[in-house]
C-alpha cells in the first residue's frame, strides 16, 4: 500500500467510530506480562541488556556510564 492508501484508510475509519475501535482493538500492541518487552531502562527507555540487580532498572549502556558514581568499580 502506498501512503495515501493509508491516510485514506484511516479518513475513513475517522468517520466509522464502530469500525475504528474493532481496528484498533486488533491493531493495538499486546500488554507484556513477561519477557524482554515487559522491562525497559529507566534512563533511555531500551528494552535489551538490562540491569535490574540492585533495583537498579538500567541498560547495560546506561549502567557502564552511571557505575563509576554509584560506587561500582571494574576488575580486569
Amino acid at each position: 500500500m502506498t501512503v495515501s492508501d493509508w491516510r485514506k484508510v484511516l479518513k475513513q475509519l475517522k468517520s466509522k467510530p464502530a469500525k475504528m475501535k474493532k481496528y484498533i482493538k486488533h491493531n493495538a500492541p499486546k500488554d507484556r506480562s513477561v519477557g524482554r518487552r515487559k522491562i525497559k531502562c529507566s534512563q533511555c527507555g531500551r528494552y535489551g541488556g538490562h540491569v535490574s540487580k540492585y533495583g537498579l532498572e538500567l541498560c547495560r549502556h546506561c549502567f557502564r556510564e552511571i557505575a563509576p558514581k554509584i560506587g561500582f568499580k571494574k576488575y580486569s
